[in-house]
């Protein structure tokens, strides 16, 4: 059974840094990519940061320049790191991976960032 397990999450002042992490246990064939996403109350979801299987990645423009995401060779671990966070980071941060031709999704269950002014 897979399980994509995040953990980092916490309170932090603003212009703090935190790191997420997002571990896989079991087995994912042919995985396309990883990435991060995170929901605000009341707000949509919204992809944060994604790396692919050639290491390129992608940010949203709110983040880009403050966040970095990573990820191990094997693909079973991926870290987002964010800088100079605002309480406009805070959110709920999940992990999303992509798999097969199909891009099946696969979602951790979140970690709550919370940013304070």
């Amino acid at each position: 059974q897979v399980q994509l397990v995040e953990s980092g999450g916490g309170l932090v002042q603003a212009g703090g840094s935190l790191r997420v992490s997002c571990a896989r246990s079991g087995n994912i064939v042919d995985i396309r990519d990883m990435a991060w996403y995170r929901q605000a109350p009341g707000k949509q979801r919204e992809l944060v940061a994604q790396i692919d299987t050639f290491g390129n990645t992608f940010y949203a423009d709110s983040v880009k320049g403050r966040f970095t995401i990573a990820r191990d060779g094997a693909k079973n671990t991926v870290w987002l790191q964010m800088n100079s966070l605002g309480p406009e980071d805070t959110a709920v941060y999940y992990c999303n991976v992509r798999a097969g031709v199909g891009y099946l999704n696969y979602w951790g269950q979140g970690t709550q960032v919370a940013v304070s002014s």
